[in-house]
């Protein structure tokens, strides 16, 4: 529940008060005199997210994917996109039509493909064999697989590696009908890297992670991305897909606006080590690091976005603020969810409440609160 009097983290400022809720929105923000304690931020908005709780959000299981929710939101995500991984058509086409029911009723925000369009040289945990070129006619079946009965589409982001055969067009194409392509597990130059944000690339997917490494003679996709302010770049902010210190230098050099928190967790999310599944892989968990059952390849993560922000602040040196933003406000603005990220009056009631330590006391969702 809410302290008397909190620290409440809004689009203007931290204000030192209480929140008004009305129905399922906020009303506003009551301002206190007292000395607050903890901290009220908007709900966590993560667009990359395979399960967690044991269940999976890749398998297209719409029973699992609302158990992969439940787990998020009681973490504090209380908006969710389910990311598929490489596949054949036929699934991806099955597991969109199945999770379109859980994007109508709000249960998740959207799906993400993150490939098979991808490189098959930076592929990681993905299956090689279903790997292929952008194909628009496969593209404009899944959005249409995804289309709601109002008319909103339920595939939100779409990952492609640009330097693949017919990716500009198919990133052109995604761009025009409100898909946001992402550039990620790609072996692109900067060159070709540039060619695909002109198209109308407007993401990294998970930056630096399954990407040709910087150079300074062949630099590669990653200056290309972080340098230019038409992309978003996500960050997984857990130690074991980057170092602190090349955090810090994500955070500081794309800035809060452009960076938007991951979680990129996997079914093992929230549980201990043992043997999982990861679309085909078996993923085994150990210290809390997932790989492809006998390699050294990171397959997704085991945090929650909660813990992705307490590592922005711990770990990279950033404010509650800022890592708030990251973890709220620019991933609801990448996807264009403009009824979500923010402690703003008309917006869903969302929020997650934490102590001066930033442990999670309560989660708001739609204006009820959740059971922890």
């Amino acid at each position: 529940m809410l302290p008397a009097v909190g620290r409440i983290v809004t689009p203007d400022g931290v204000v030192n008060g209480t929140l008004i809720v009305e129905g399922d929105r906020f009303e506003g923000v009551l301002e206190r005199e007292g000395a607050p304690t903890g901290w009220v931020l908007p709900g966590f908005v993560d667009v990359h997210c395979h399960g967690g709780g044991g269940f999976s959000l890749a398998n297209g299981d719409p029973d699992s994917a609302r158990g992969a929710a439940a787990f998020h939101a009681a973490k504090g995500t209380t908006t969710l996109v389910a990311s598929l991984v490489s596949s054949t058509h036929e699934f991806l086409l099955g597991a969109t039509r199945a999770l379109r029911p859980l994007v109508a009723d709000g249960t998740l925000a959207g799906v993400h493909y993150e490939g098979p369009y991808i490189s098959a040289a930076k592929c990681g945990a993905h299956v090689v064999e279903v790997l292929r070129d952008p194909d628009i006619a496969e593209l404009t079946e899944l959005i249409e697989a995804g289309r709601l009965d109002d008319g909103r589409g339920a595939v939100k982001m779409v990952t492609v590696a640009p330097e693949l055969d017919g990716a500009l067009a198919a990133i052109e194409f995604l761009d025009q009908r409100g898909v946001v392509p992402a550039i990620g597990h790609t072996n692109a130059s900067y060159e070709q890297t540039a060619a695909g944000i002109d198209a109308g690339a407007q993401a990294a997917t998970h930056l630096f992670n399954a990407m040709r490494a910087f150079n300074h003679r062949e630099p590669g996709p990653i200056p290309a991305l972080l340098d230019d302010e038409r992309i978003f770049s996500e960050i997984v902010a857990d130690p074991v897909h980057l170092h602190p210190g090349t955090m810090r230098f994500a955070f500081d050099t794309s800035l809060p606006a452009w960076t938007l928190l991951v979680s990129d967790a996997m079914d093992a999310a929230g549980l201990a080590d043992g043997t999982y599944m990861l679309g085909r892989h078996e993923v085994e968990v150990l210290d809390g690091v997932a790989t492809v059952a006998g390699t050294d390849v990171i397959a997704g993560s085991t945090i929650t976005l909660l813990d992705a922000f307490r590592n922005a602040v711990r770990l990279a040196g950033q404010s509650v603020e800022a890592a708030s933003q990251m973890a709220s406000a620019t991933p609801a603005e990448l996807l264009g969810l403009h009824e979500v990220g923010a402690i703003e009056t008309g917006k869903f009631a969302d929020a997650v409440v934490l102590d001066d330590d930033l442990n999670l006391v309560s989660v708001m969702r739609r204006g009820a609160w959740l059971a922890l």
